[in-house]
């Protein structure tokens, strides 16, 4: 990256940017070399120096969603815990037969809308990334477009899909300068800014009438007053 082109601070006068706005990544796939892993670590690497605090998740332990005693799982509490602690998050999938990885699908299969009272994805922002073998397409982004749209995020409007990523990172494992290590820089910019900008709101705009009818929770008299 050319640093002279870069906002250091993206989100300046969207919101409050400190505490660092934490997101977690997600990829998908356990290769020795996997290009999904690689395009996180990139992608981890740029939202630090946007100033936000990063956590990579490792599916390696990961059991099957369904299996007995999954939920109970080490590698499914962390991946909980990872997820509530997040405010953004970046997903990355390899496209594989036209689709996002069982990999993938397995980590977001993990995280229910709801544990009890607290919900893991809900109201967080989301940015959507895919690797592929041979020539670019979006089927596995627009997947995970569904998912979070399922999951209650906030999808961001841009994304990143790497065509023929084995021709995309050196020996060392770091992306080679082109157009499409610029999209990503530009894909999590725009997450630092969003998840910025919806922070202080976040809670408000996932707050609906079906679940306070469900949990029985009225509407304070001072919201009712202004109605």
């Amino acid at each position: 990256m050319h640093p002279e082109f870069a906002h250091r601070r993206p989100a300046l006068g969207l919101g409050a940017d400190q505490p660092p706005p934490r997101i977690l990544l997600l990829y998908g796939s356990l290769r020795e070399r996997s290009y999904s892993r690689l395009a996180v670590e990139e992608a981890a690497r740029l939202l630090r120096f946007f100033g936000a605090e990063t956590r990579i998740f490792d599916p390696s332990d990961l059991p099957w969603p369904d299996q007995p005693g999954a939920d109970d799982h080490p590698a499914v509490c962390e991946l909980r815990e990872l997820s509530l602690w997040s405010e953004g998050q970046v997903w990355c999938s390899p496209e594989r037969h036209g689709q996002i990885t069982g990999v993938m699908k397995a980590q977001i299969d993990h995280l229910p809308l709801s544990i009890g009272a607290i919900r893991p994805t809900q109201g967080r922002t989301l940015a959507v990334m895919q690797v592929s073998g041979g020539s670019q397409s979006f089927n596995a982004v627009n997947t995970l477009r569904l998912l979070g749209r399922w999951m209650r995020m906030f999808t961001i409007p841009n994304q990143s899909s790497v065509a023929k990523a084995w021709q995309e990172f050196d020996e060392a494992g770091r992306m080679k300068p082109s157009a499409y290590y610029d999209r990503i820089v530009d894909v999590m910019e725009e997450l630092v800014r969003f998840t910025v900008l919806l922070r202080p709101h976040a809670a408000q705009l996932v707050d609906r009438y079906s679940e306070r009818r469900e949990t029985d929770r009225p509407v304070s008299e001072t919201v009712l007053a202004r109605l």
